[in-house]
């Protein structure tokens, strides 16, 4: 077996280990389910052991692959830390680098980061996925992940905040002409809401009063939506108050088809962080990520939009 086709069936070995699914890991090395299944098949053969036991519906490793994936393991990390090291000797960042971010965050203020990401370092081959679940970085094959919100502890990863997301209470001027403009915390009782919610979990507002104190408003939320341009579209379609990110909101306030509320001084913003799979050599390209965006985001997120609007006539 050549050295170059055991490597290939250890690092699918190891993979395949790790995701408990043979397409799980084919997903991550961007092969097929076969090709990954035929490189453990040489990989066994060469062995003379089995390293899964399989079934139809599980595949678990055989005592013998228990004591093969602890020792391969430790052998990639020196592969690992033997790149990180020549890495660190390089001026150009290279090679492929996965991202993850939410859906509209991620178009609206990742992509242009990771448009001028490729355009400084035309080595770099990045893949940029947009989803609103709590991706796994580790299980499916990621390198960095943009969060909002606030971060679960983990020991696997690693994060560095990027800055705070400011967000603002607004709503159509046709609604605020008809129910009126709320001015404190209690005036939202009565008023009708368009709220993020996810798998059940409504996203709560959270606002300052008057003596600083944070409260959570109650509004009549009617309309739950898990997208946040479909909160925007309800909003100005005269559904009610809606929470939004200043970054999306700008547009619409410029437009005039949406009105400020209550602005970002008095509600409670949310975390933007970038996270990654803890390891000891953070390879070249992802830290050029990191930096670019620490770099790009605060300005990308930080207009905060003044005082509130006076009362719609």
């Amino acid at each position: 077996m050549a050295v170059n086709d055991r490597l290939l069936g250890i690092v699918a070995f190891v993979q395949s280990a790790e995701a408990g699914s043979f397409a799980v890991a084919a997903e991550r090395l961007g092969v097929t389910r076969s090709a990954i299944g035929k490189r453990i098949a040489r990989l066994e053969q060469q062995l003379g052991v089995r390293l899964f036991h399989r079934s139809t519906r599980r595949q678990s490793l055989s005592e013998d692959g228990q004591a093969y994936y602890e020792r391969c393991v430790k052998a990639l990390a020196e592969l690992d830390a033997a790149e990180a090291a020549l890495d660190s000797g390089r001026r150009e960042p290279s090679g492929r680098l996965r991202i993850s971010a939410p859906v509209m965050f991620g178009r609206h203020c990742v992509a242009p980061v990771v448009l001028e990401l490729s355009r400084r370092h035309p080595k770099l081959e990045i893949d940029l996925s947009f989803n609103d679940r709590m991706v796994d970085l580790v299980e499916e094959g990621y390198d960095l992940g943009i969060r909002v919100g606030r971060l679960r502890d983990s020991a696997t990863l690693a994060a560095r905040l990027l800055t705070q997301e400011h967000l603002g209470i607004c709503a159509a001027p046709a609604y605020l002409a008809k129910r009126g403009l709320p001015r404190e915390i209690d005036d939202f009782a009565g008023h009708d809401a368009v709220i993020y919610g996810r798998h059940g979990q409504l996203v709560p507002w959270r606002l300052r009063d008057g003596d600083g104190e944070v409260r959570e408003p109650q509004v009549n939320a009617r309309l739950r939506f898990d997208d946040l341009q479909a909160i925007a579209d309800a909003a100005i379609a005269g559904a009610g108050l809606a929470q939004l990110p200043c970054w999306l909101l700008s547009r619409y306030l410029r437009s005039g088809e949406l009105q400020m509320v209550m602005h970002a001084d008095r509600v409670v913003g949310s975390r933007i962080s970038a996270v990654w799979p803890h390891t000891h050599y953070l390879p070249l390209r992802t830290r050029a990520a990191i930096d670019l965006l620490v770099e790009r985001i605060p300005a990308m997120v930080g207009t905060n939009f003044g005082k509130p609007l006076a009362a719609v006539a």
